[in-house]
């Protein structure tokens, strides 16, 4: 899957290693439109013509690696994410789950004010292109399994550790 480019909008990306593995960022001008971790079956390739830069994603590796040292609970950074109105409705739902809270999906589908839309919910969770800024892993099942998780189960299992409390960096 790689992202659309207009004639105004040159595509830039870069890479961090983290506790979860290595993960790829693509932006363009009006904010991160992808993050995905590059052992992930739907990593991202940058389009053609896409410029490395390391210094246009300095604010956004800062939070990261903060997020992930413990030190940041929310992310404020200019978001892009590409998707239909009700993915955009489920991602912002997404931003609106607490750190170190987890709900489930048919929950997710009654805060949007969709409680019909269990299963969609889940797929656009699914389609979430930017985990954990977008935090689809604070999302479980309704039995409390972990299910779902582009990075996988085990990234997401951290994640939910090192919010709770759990994980001792």
């Amino acid at each position: 899957m790689t992202t659309a480019t207009t004639p105004n909008t040159t595509q830039r990306y870069t890479r961090l290693n983290s506790p979860v593995g290595r993960w790829l960022l693509t932006a363009d001008k009006r904010g991160l439109t992808q993050l995905h971790r590059e052992s992930s079956p739907r990593v991202v390739v940058p389009d053609e013509g896409a410029i490395e830069d390391v210094a246009f994603f300095r604010d956004a590796v800062e939070q990261l690696l903060a997020y992930f040292a413990g030190e940041l609970k929310q992310f404020n950074l200019k978001l892009n994410p590409q998707g239909t109105p009700f993915q955009q409705s489920v991602w912002s739902g997404l931003q609106r789950i607490p750190f170190g809270e987890t709900i489930s999906y048919g929950e997710l589908a009654r805060r949007i004010d969709n409680p019909k839309s269990c299963r969609a919910v889940g797929r656009a969770n699914g389609a979430n292109p930017i985990p954990i800024i977008i935090p689809c892993h604070r999302v479980i099942g309704s039995t409390g399994a972990l299910v779902g998780f582009t990075a996988g189960l085990d990234a997401k299992a951290w994640l939910l550790n090192h919010e709770s409390g759990l994980f001792a960096p």
